[in-house]
C-alpha cells in the first residue's frame, strides 16, 4: 500500500510536469506565447527553465521542509501545492503568466523524492529500500507515457484549460487517500495495527 502511494504521487508529478509541452501547439495557436511565431520557441524555452529553476530552489529547500513537518504533512502540503499550481496553468493568460504558473509548479514538485524516500526509509528495511525505490522511481516514465494518451485527448475534447484542471486534480484524489491510509510504522504500531 505505501509503495503504490508513492508510485502513484510520482506518476502524478510526471503526469503534470507533461502538459505544458503537450499543449505547446494549443497554445500558440490561441496566441498565448505572442503573436510572432519567430519567438515561439525562445518563449517556451523560457518558461521551461521558469520550472527547472523553481524546481533546482526547491530541491535545496523543499526536504528540509519535509524533515521538520514529517512525511504525512510534508508529501501533502507539497503534493497540495503542485496541484493548485498545475490546476493555476489553465488561468494563464499569456507567456509570463506561464513563467509564473511553472515556477509554483516546480518548487513543491522537487518534494516528491526527498518525501518518496524517507517514506521508504520508514517503511522498508534496509535489504529492500532499493527495491522500493525501483519501484516509486518507475512512476517517472508511466506518467510521461500516460501524458501524451491522456493530455492531447482532454484538450481535443475539453479544451487546454482542462487538460491542467484535470491532471492536477488527480493530485486531489491521491491527496485523499494519502491522508487515509499513511502512517508511520511506529504509529501503526502504537495504534496496534500492525504486529510486533
Amino acid at each position: 500500500t505505501i509503495c503504490a502511494l508513492v508510485f502513484f504521487a510520482t506518476t502524478i508529478n510526471y503526469l503534470d510536469r507533461q502538459v505544458i509541452s503537450l499543449l505547446k501547439p494549443y497554445l500558440e495557436t490561441n496566441g498565448l506565447f505572442g503573436t510572432d511565431a519567430s519567438h515561439f520557441e525562445s518563449t517556451y524555452a523560457n518558461i521551461v527553465i521558469a520550472f527547472q529553476l523553481s524546481f533546482a530552489i526547491g530541491m535545496l529547500v523543499v526536504g528540509r521542509i519535509i524533515d521538520i513537518f514529517g512525511t504525512k504533512m510534508g508529501y501533502a502540503i507539497s503534493l497540495l501545492m503542485w496541484s493548485i499550481a498545475c490546476m493555476g496553468h489553465a488561468f494563464a493568460k499569456n507567456a509570463f503568466g506561464f513563467g509564473i504558473a511553472r515556477a509554483a509548479l516546480g518548487f513543491p514538485e522537487a518534494g516528491n523524492y526527498p518525501a518518496a524516500v524517507k517514506t521508504t526509509t520508514e517503511w522498508f528495511p534496509k535489504k529492500e529500500r532499493s527495491f522500493a525505490t525501483g519501484i516509486f522511481i518507475s512512476g517517472t516514465s508511466i506518467g510521461a507515457i500516460l501524458a501524451p494518451i491522456i493530455v492531447p485527448w482532454i484538450a481535443e475534447n475539453m479544451g487546454w484549460q482542462s487538460a491542467f484542471i484535470i491532471t492536477g486534480a488527480v493530485g486531489l484524489v491521491w491527496l485523499f487517500f494519502w491522508q487515509t491510509l499513511y502512517e508511520t510504522p511506529e504509529q501503526k504500531l502504537a495504534k496496534g495495527k500492525i504486529g510486533q
